[in-house]
């Protein structure tokens, strides 16, 4: 197939570009680096650097003989996301050479402010979310309608959206009877942060689409990622994605594994309480890959909440703690006042099905992953600043 990945210099995007392009794809990526810029700004840059997309984008020609094509430039800008259904935008690498028709079979659309601390810093920072989010789902939405309507849009959403509901969360969808009569509506949204709000609005921009253009749409419903390693990542230290610690960029299976290895006692927000769904590196993957197999239909909007498995936060400090001290690290971990505005218990019962009936196979959070995680942090210790863990946004 021919995929177009948006938001590919992130945590999730360059190694989906990898794995695409290593079973065979003809792969586009495109960022405007807007995390990298956020990360100096703010001063919480990642654990380890990671080499710019055209770089990276030369190394893995330089290892695998495969070309993954790179276009630098800003998705909120109306023509240049057009630039690229309409054939007419201009590479970063290569150079020369290559040829792309505009017309994507796939986007993938990881093209977003991604933080819900980020969002929640200030007024300046939520508008920055809302303006950038919304302005690439909508550009994105209308350069598919009109110039690719058959490509099939594979947009990450986020769990987040559900909030905690007091009944179980299906996939996507809820079946309603009203007064005898019946009716299917997406499954109430209650996000808790101005991030997660944004998302809600692109589901809702994406059924619209669907509904009205007869678009091609599976949304991917995704729990916080943890993680590294994958085949393609294993090949080149250049080929590692981000791996943020901080409270902003950093997901909570990774950050909580850099403070044990730093001696930064574990920061369980309240009662710990707080449950949600996760899921290894190598699955997302898997499942962007599986519904890139498996595209929805003309005017269909397809739904999977992508998690594998259920922790509170309190469970991963004591499996963090319980690995870390097995390794030889004096493990604390420590209940400090909930920054956040968010039931610190709750009920809790997604329903995450869809995604292996197509035939996911998980990679599960054991010790033996927790311990490999580890291992990687542990070569890069060095490279931790503590004073860049833990700022207490509010909201």
């Amino acid at each position: 197939m021919n995929i177009l990945i948006l938001g590919s210099d992130g945590y999730l995007g360059w190694p989906t570009a990898m794995d695409f392009s290593a079973k065979g794809h003809d792969v586009t990526v495109v960022d405007n680096y807007f995390r990298r810029r956020a990360c100096t700004d703010m001063d919480v840059e990642p654990l380890f650097a990671v080499p710019n997309l055209i770089e990276r984008a030369r190394r893995w020609q330089e290892k695998t003989g495969k070309v993954i094509k790179v276009v630098i430039g800003d998705l909120a800008e109306p023509e240049f996301a057009r630039s690229l259904f309409s054939g007419s935008c201009k590479y970063g690498y290569p150079l020369t050479g290559g040829t792309w028709d505009g017309v994507p079979d796939a986007v993938v659309h990881y093209a977003e402010q991604p933080s819900a601390p980020y969002s929640m810093l200030d007024y300046k920072t939520s508008t920055l979310t809302i303006q950038n989010n919304l302005m690439v789902t909508t550009n994105l939405v209308f350069a598919v309608r009109d110039l690719a309507p058959d490509t099939h849009i594979i947009k990450l959403g986020t769990m987040g959206e559900y909030g905690t509901p007091n009944i179980d969360i299906e996939e996507g969808w809820l079946d309603i009877e009203h007064k005898g009569r019946k009716g299917r509506f997406l499954f109430p949204r209650a996000a808790g942060s101005i991030y997660h709000t944004t998302k809600v609005m692109d589901t809702d921009l994406m059924w619209f689409g669907a509904r009205m253009w007869g678009l091609r749409v599976t949304d991917l419903m995704q729990g916080p990622v943890y993680g590294l390693e994958t085949p393609e990542t294993l090949m080149d230290e250049g080929f590692k994605p981000f791996f943020n610690y901080d409270e902003m960029f950093g997901t909570v299976v990774n950050r909580f594994v850099v403070q044990a290895v730093a001696g930064y006692p574990l920061t369980v927000y309240g009662k710990g309480g707080q449950t949600r769904g996760y899921l290894n590196l190598k699955d997302t993957l898997a499942c962007v890959e599986l519904a890139a197999a498996n595209p929805a239909g003309v005017g269909e909007l397809k739904i999977y909440n992508q998690i594998t498995e259920t922790f509170s936060v309190n469970q991963l400090a004591d499996m963090v703690a319980k690995v870390g001290r097995g390794m030889g690290f004096p493990v604390e971990v420590k209940s400090i006042e909930n920054p956040r505005k968010e039931a610190e218990e709750h009920y809790y019962n997604p329903v995450y099905t869809g995604l292996k009936e197509l035939g996911l196979k998980p990679n599960y959070l054991t010790d033996e992953v927790m311990a490999g995680m580890f291992e990687t942090v542990i070569r890069h210790k060095d490279n931790i600043h503590s004073h860049k863990i833990f700022r207490g946004v509010k909201w």
